[in-house]
């Protein structure tokens, strides 16, 4: 088996940038709006869904620390060096698994397309500034 370098710091970086990225990318500057009404939430849904929502930020950042490592692996195995192929790499992540498994996902969910769209655009932006900050680390 091949040996590979990890950078942890990087990985730690990278998986908080995620959350980060959500916390804009769900706000009221960004999809908000059009993820509540996608999903037929009322605020009163929403409000409620704040309320218990510490499990899934910690859950979340456990999965984004997984994935970042994980990512991490990718990147040294490939021997990326650049910040493009950083990204280059992000994007084949999300291409070959997230989008993907997202959509099958979708296809038996009942929710309108939009609520992927959001979805994958913002695991899109995630999986590719992960490759960068995992790239740029090396």
């Amino acid at each position: 088996m091949p040996e590979f370098q990890i950078d942890y710091l990087a990985v730690g970086v990278a998986a908080l940038a995620t959350i980060f990225i959500g916390a804009l990318w769900y706000s009221p500057l960004l999809f908000h709006k059009l993820w509540v009404k996608a999903h037929g939430y009322s605020e009163e849904k929403v409000e409620q869904m704040r309320k218990t929502a510490g499990r899934a930020f910690i859950v979340s950042l456990f999965c984004y620390v997984v994935m970042a490592f994980v990512l991490a692996v990718f990147v040294s195995y490939a021997g990326v060096s650049t910040v493009y192929q950083g990204a280059f790499l992000g994007f084949l992540v999300w291409i070959g698994f997230l989008a993907t498994l997202g959509l099958t996902a979708h296809m038996f969910s009942e929710k309108p397309l939009s609520t992927y769209l959001i979805d994958a655009g913002y695991q899109l932006v995630y999986a590719v500034v992960m490759g960068v900050i995992l790239a740029a680390w090396r």
